[in-house]
């Protein structure tokens, strides 16, 4: 990587090889361990000296191996994470973490397992439910967690060393969260393209060097001429995943978007873990709690037996509210992944919800691969011109 380029130019050149940085790490003695989703508690990975590596999906890889290991009916992004391991993309790996973030994770996570080689492998079990006893049982599943990681690495996992990651990684969530306000002007002083670019280059880099790169790109922004164009609309895109820029150029050609709503963007940086005398107590909070995604179930009120669909839709969906009138939206893309249950059963409900609020929204599905953008190109154009009139 040439010292040469900084901020977006750097965020560019790592998020088109997002996987050299971590081998040259390796080639260095470090240990890499790879994780497939935002909900994988990365602060442990950072407090015993392991490097996180977020395994993503690539679109422009056509899945073959895969098929030998899971039907075509099946979430195209996990198929895609696969298939890219069973042909050797992520053999550098140490490690992989998988968790219940959904049931096409977990399946997925058995065969990965059953299928690849690396020297440490663990699971994590998450309830889907932000009760008191879900996040006692979750906070269990982190201290097994703690233990396989210890036996791993010969090294204690000490609350000192906890809290120094924790707060490393709180860093860069602010940090993410500064970038983003960036997106408030009219025009936007960053584009969702860059966003992109730079949220997943922060998953294939250790946290520190993660926060300078973040800190460079955030003092370029802020003085640069140069803004991308102001665009009648500004979006936010709603949805499981949006990490891939050829995908949110197709928004972009149109509209400005500004708010990127899936854990491709804002959706893991927007609270910070608190430090608690417990440590795996305020993670197991923080991971369960305060990621917005659709595979969790909030009750509006704890042991409600009679349903309140207003304060139901206000419990799922109100963090949204602050950021659409915050950031001027007025336009809401609901992007689906093909097969993916989770955010297809919300989507009825968050309609509702963006029409109480009267915000106009869309529905786009796709099936995760490059065929899919032009359909894709045609819907947002229409969704566009009805907003904009």
């Amino acid at each position: 990587m040439s010292d040469k380029n900084k901020g977006l130019n750097k965020a560019r050149e790592i998020y088109l090889d997002s996987s050299r940085r971590a081998k040259e790490l390796k080639a260095a003695d470090k240990k890499i361990i790879g994780y497939p989703c935002v909900y994988v508690p990365v602060e442990m990975l950072t407090a015993l000296d392991l490097v996180p590596y977020r395994t993503c999906a690539d679109m422009k890889e056509p899945v073959t191996e895969a098929d030998r290991a899971l039907p075509h009916s099946f979430c195209p992004v996990m198929r895609n994470c696969l298939d890219c391991a069973l042909k050797g993309k992520n053999d550098f790996l140490d490690g992989m973490v998988a968790i219940h973030s959904c049931d096409p994770q977990e399946k997925t996570a058995r065969i990965w397992e059953s299928y690849t080689h690396y020297p440490y492998f663990h699971f994590i079990d998450m309830p889907i439910t932000v009760r008191p006893e879900a996040l006692e049982y979750f906070k269990g599943q982190l201290n097994d967690f703690r233990k396989t990681l210890e036996a791993f690495t010969g090294k204690k996992l000490s609350a000192d060393k906890l809290e120094a990651a924790i707060k490393s990684h709180n860093q860069q969530r602010a940090l993410v969260r500064e970038l983003y306000e960036l997106t408030k002007s009219s025009p936007p002083h960053v584009s969702g393209t860059e966003i992109v670019q730079v949220v997943k280059a922060l998953t294939s880099l250790p946290v520190a060097e993660g926060n300078n790169l973040l800190t460079e790109t955030i003092g370029e922004v802020k003085k640069r001429a140069a803004r991308p164009e102001k665009k009648s609309a500004r979006l936010l895109i709603w949805s499981s995943t949006l990490d891939d820029t050829d995908i949110m150029q197709v928004f972009e050609a149109k509209a400005n978007v500004v708010m990127n709503e899936s854990c491709g963007g804002v959706r893991a940086y927007r609270g910070e873990v608190k430090l608690t005398a417990d440590r795996l107590e305020g993670l197991a909070d923080y991971y369960l709690n305060e990621i917005t995604c659709a595979r969790t179930f909030r009750q509006a009120a704890l042991g409600e037996t009679r349903k309140d669909y207003g304060r139901d839709l206000q419990s799922r969906f109100g963090y949204l509210k602050g950021a659409i009138k915050d950031w001027k939206i007025n336009g809401v893309v609901m992007l689906l992944v093909r097969y993916c249950d989770p955010f297809a059963f919300e989507i009825p409900s968050l309609k509702d919800y963006l029409n109480s609020i009267g915000v106009p929204s869309t529905y786009i599905e796709y099936d995760y691969t490059t065929g899919a953008l032009a359909p894709m190109r045609t819907r947002v154009e229409a969704f566009i011109e009805t907003i904009s009139q």
